[in-house]
């Protein structure tokens, strides 16, 4: 009896005029990749597209808890800093202590202003003594290392290199890795890195992600090369069941993560984000902001950052801040906020005043079905040593 042979379905493009007018917006490396794989939908990040779904977003949250998925994150644009003195300026740039960041290492930092505001909250890496990347979250950086340098006196190059960063996340991200790079990836610490060639393609592989789950970060050093890396990842990892997916805003808010614009902005200070870990005011080198934090510091904040669980039905991603209630008074506002699958909560963050940031505080949330109460809880909500990335 013969078989039925049906055509291999082509997944429908997305339509990108209707959120592109002209070419002011930038492509990724791997755009026409991700268009291939069936994207479903893109937003605006660093004047760049990011990919933001290609499935369910549940769906695409249990792949990421149980399997292995890959993110186009070249919107990460990089801000490089060479030179005599790169090290002084970069130095100057975030309240974090560069002496204690080794060559062949990263840092988690934040870049403040001279009020102590966070400008982005960039992961920094040293690539050599006077050699720095900063990996942007969305704001304008570059300008703004221009701007501190310039009649500063100190010499450096800063520039946009030409770097196209994508994450590879999930359980099964290691074994992907390792089919792509050896066993070297198994032994490479937390926020280390090395740089590579993967049939000759030029790049830096990093132990860093944006889930709370184990991860790595390639940085793709010669644009041109994007369709090639994305298709090489993608063969080393479909024994693995690897899937393409968006930044999983479910999985960050689980694990603690910000997001610069949302949950952190210029607005707001280290402390009151609770980054004051990322703040080393007793180191001997000056930074900006450094007299305004120190006094932050002294006086104590007047609102915080809290995680919140919040009842009633099922929650999406807020796509607006939230008014947060004490009886008829609004005092703040929810940043982010979703539904975690495996709690089985509503669970997020809210800006709050000190007074009502203790743990175990209810108050009342203007959500989308009505009103609803919230609880002042303890974040991350999952994994808070951080034990399942370091592993």
């Amino acid at each position: 009896m013969p078989t039925s042979t049906k055509p291999k379905r082509t997944p429908k493009l997305f339509d990108m005029s209707l959120i592109q007018r002209g070419a002011r917006l930038r492509r990724s490396a791997y755009f026409e990749a991700t268009l291939r794989s069936g994207c479903r939908g893109y937003t605006v990040y660093n004047h760049m597209f990011l990919p933001i779904a290609y499935d369910d977003l549940e769906k695409e949250y249990w792949k990421l808890l149980n399997d292995v998925t890959v993110w186009d994150v070249a919107v990460e644009r990089q801000v490089e800093i060479t030179g005599r003195d790169a090290f002084a300026l970069t130095n100057l740039l975030t309240p974090r202590d560069l002496t204690q960041c080794a060559v062949g290492q990263g840092k988690y930092v934040v870049i403040t202003a001279e009020d102590g505001g966070i400008i982005n909250d960039p992961v920094l890496l040293r690539l050599g003594e006077n050699h720095f990347w900063l990996a942007l979250a969305d704001s304008d950086v570059l300008l703004w290392a221009k701007g501190v340098a310039y009649r500063s006196g100190l010499e450096v190059t800063i520039r946009e290199p030409d770097v196209s960063p994508m994450q590879i996340q999930g359980p099964k991200s290691k074994p992907v890795l390792e089919k792509l790079f050896g066993s070297r990836v198994l032994d490479m610490p937390y926020y280390h890195f090395f740089e590579a060639k993967l049939d000759g393609i030029p790049v830096i592989v990093t132990r860093t992600g944006w889930t709370g789950e184990v991860g790595y970060e390639i940085y793709l050093r010669d644009g041109s090369r994007g369709g090639e890396l994305w298709d090489r990842v993608m063969d080393a990892g479909q024994p693995f069941g690897i899937a393409p997916t968006g930044p999983s805003d479910i999985r960050r808010i689980e694990a603690g993560i910000l997001n610069y614009g949302i949950d952190m902005t210029l607005e707001n200070n280290p402390y009151e984000v609770g980054l004051g870990w990322l703040v080393g005011l007793d180191q001997e080198a000056d930074f900006i902001g450094k007299d305004a934090l120190r006094r932050i510091k002294a006086a104590g904040v007047r609102r915080k950052l809290v995680g919140v669980e919040i009842e009633g039905p099922k929650l999406d991603l807020n796509m607006t801040r939230w008014p947060v209630r004490n009886g008829r008074e609004t005092t703040g506002f929810i940043t982010s906020a979703v539904y975690s699958p495996r709690l089985k909560k509503n669970i997020g963050y809210a800006h709050v005043p000190v007074e009502h940031a203790a743990l175990g505080t209810t108050l009342v949330a203007d959500v989308p079905h009505g009103e609803a109460a919230l609880t002042v809880v303890r974040k991350p909500f999952v994994d808070p040593e951080k034990e399942i990335p370091k592993s």
